[in-house]
């Protein structure tokens, strides 16, 4: 296994064309995309590059005849609707960025019929799998603490993960057991609190201080730097 990820690594890593290695610049300098998104688009594009070169084409030549080709030959492969999805879209989006900057007069996935990825119904946990999340944080450091009362918090109110952290000390009434959460759009809803997600809370803000820093602002859940969460 070992040997296999050093293997993957060094591919990973392995230099592209130079359009490609530039379009990859150009994410990272001019979109802020992260090191992970990056390595997935090295990936990608490594393995549309490999196949391009077998077909004795390249991204500065290729057609969309050819590209229609390659998502027939992608499904007809077994791999996921999803990671086909993926690469379509780094696809879509360097020659987007090779037609942009003239690298090529056209753009050849301008027209390229995507794949459908069918979403999926979410599981709801069952009770004994919720308790054994809940039970899961164990210690008493101040970020577990944190951890206990975000997890009861989101229990308790079925916020999503970006209201539960976006709470300010502010939105939360312990005594009157209420949180005020901002949904999409900066909805806002007041939701009840349960008391054990009260009690979780309540501790959590006892040993907030130790965590706090300038960077903290009003914000209720924060990381080990003091930031928000």
């Amino acid at each position: 296994r070992t040997a296999e990820r050093r293997w993957n690594s060094s591919m990973a890593r392995a230099p592209l064309p130079i359009e490609v290695e530039e379009f990859l610049s150009w994410m990272v300098a001019e979109k802020g995309r992260s090191a992970n998104t990056i390595a997935a688009y090295r990936r990608d594009l490594g393995a549309y590059c490999d196949w391009l070169e077998s077909q004795g084409t390249t991204v500065l030549d290729v057609t969309h005849s050819q590209l229609v080709e390659f998502v027939g030959v992608r499904r007809s492969s077994g791999s996921a609707t999803s990671s086909i999805a993926r690469q379509l879209a780094a696809i879509r989006m360097l020659h987007r960025y090779l037609s942009i900057e003239g690298e090529r007069p056209d753009d050849p996935a301008g027209e390229l019929e995507g794949v459908r990825v069918p979403s999926g119904i979410p599981k709801p946990l069952t009770e004994a799998q919720v308790a054994s999340l809940l039970d899961a944080v164990v210690g008493h450091e101040p970020l577990d603490h944190r951890d206990r009362a975000l997890l009861e918090l989101l229990y308790a109110t079925g916020a999503r993960i970006s209201e539960a952290t976006g709470l300010s000390i502010g939105d939360l009434d312990l005594e009157g057991r209420l949180v005020r959460l901002y949904g999409k759009g900066s909805k806002e809803r007041i939701v009840p609190v349960s008391l054990q997600a009260k009690a979780a809370v309540a501790r959590w803000r006892r040993v907030r201080d130790e965590v706090v820093s300038a960077r903290s602002g009003a914000s209720l859940f924060l990381g080990a730097r003091g930031a928000q969460l």
